[in-house]
């Protein structure tokens, strides 16, 4: 007999082992009852994965579980939020219940590293498999990290590696070939982003501004130059490049593709120079690494350029779903 609706919902979405006290009533009835706590403003994000547009639909369902989660945690980090809730929206083409199984161990391990409960949600049939969630988390009043907040001579720094996952996309479809010896990991800051919750929550009362990349360096960074009104200069040279995207690509393509490519989900933030080295003391303990690449400026626009002061040019500042 096929699998209904309630019972999917039943078997692998209410079946998860984590619970939280702040949880009145989760999965199950017609809404969730949830207990914010009275001194935490609610940070609320939201984000869709649809197959073949955000990833193969022949991805591993596991790390698809995973991803689900992580893009949304890593919006939660960007505002210095502490995660707590998620709800699952679930559109398939067919049941599979070897696909719903595995996917739900990805969600759900992640889920329990950052104590998230899933709360509620919909499933549903539709052509193609898309997966919407989203995650619900707590920041003190008056310490979320936002967009709005860079001012002329802050530092612009970076967490990890940017453009490994792009590179991993780019080897999907042929456009570069990647050494056997790397395939695994950048593929796995494709499928498997590590969402930088303790960067974020770690970064609030030092960032002035935060955002996480998710369509490119430059054009998020783009994001805190337009919402604080400042503009911005980037030295290329200084992109913190992995040893897989130096090995494959040549210097001008490795800056292209650290500042351009999407999916990386590390955090670019802004941090006041007298903070720098209340930075540095954190950032010393940090296994992403973080670097610094450039300065906020008074004059609008971003400015890339090389060691020499010649100017870098993009043709195309990151992804964009309409363009």
């Amino acid at each position: 007999m096929p699998l209904s609706e309630f019972t999917l919902i039943d078997r692998y979405l209410a079946a998860q082992s984590l619970t939280r006290s702040d949880v009145a009533l989760g999965i199950g009835d017609d809404g969730a009852l949830l207990v914010p706590p009275l001194d935490q403003h609610l940070v609320v994000t939201l984000d869709t994965l649809v197959a073949d547009v955000h990833f193969f639909a022949a991805t591993d369902p596991e790390r698809l579980g995973h991803k689900a989660l992580a893009v949304n945690l890593s919006d939660l980090a960007a505002m210095g939020a502490l995660p707590a809730w998620a709800t699952l929206a679930l559109t398939l083409p067919q049941i599979d219940e070897v696909w719903l199984e595995r996917f739900c161990r990805g969600l759900f391990d992640l889920a329990r590293r950052y104590n998230v409960q899933l709360v509620g949600g919909d499933t549903t049939h539709g052509p193609t498999t898309v997966i919407s969630l989203q995650a619900h988390g707590f920041v003190p009043p008056n310490q979320a990290l936002r967009r709005d907040g860079a001012r002329p001579g802050d530092g612009i720094y970076v967490t990890g590696t940017p453009g490994d996952a792009g590179l991993a996309l780019a080897a999907a479809y042929g456009q570069v070939a990647v050494a056997a010896e790397d395939r695994d990991s950048v593929q796995a800051r494709l499928e498997r982003p590590e969402p930088r919750i303790a960067q974020g929550l770690a970064l609030r009362g030092i960032a002035s501004a935060a955002v996480d990349i998710s369509d490119g360096l430059a054009q998020d960074l783009g994001h805190i130059l337009e919402r604080s009104r400042v503009g911005a200069r980037l030295d290329v040279g200084q992109l913190p490049l992995s040893p897989a995207l130096s090995r494959t690509l040549d210097c001008e393509a490795a800056w292209l593709m650290a500042l351009t490519s999407g999916d990386d989900y590390e955090l670019c933030f802004t941090v006041p120079p007298q903070q720098s080295a209340a930075l540095a003391t954190l950032a010393a303990a940090w296994d992403c690494g973080c670097t610094r690449i450039g300065v906020i400026t008074e004059a609008p626009g971003l400015r890339l350029s090389r060691a020499d002061g010649a100017d870098f040019q993009l043709e195309r500042a990151g992804y964009d779903h309409f363009r």
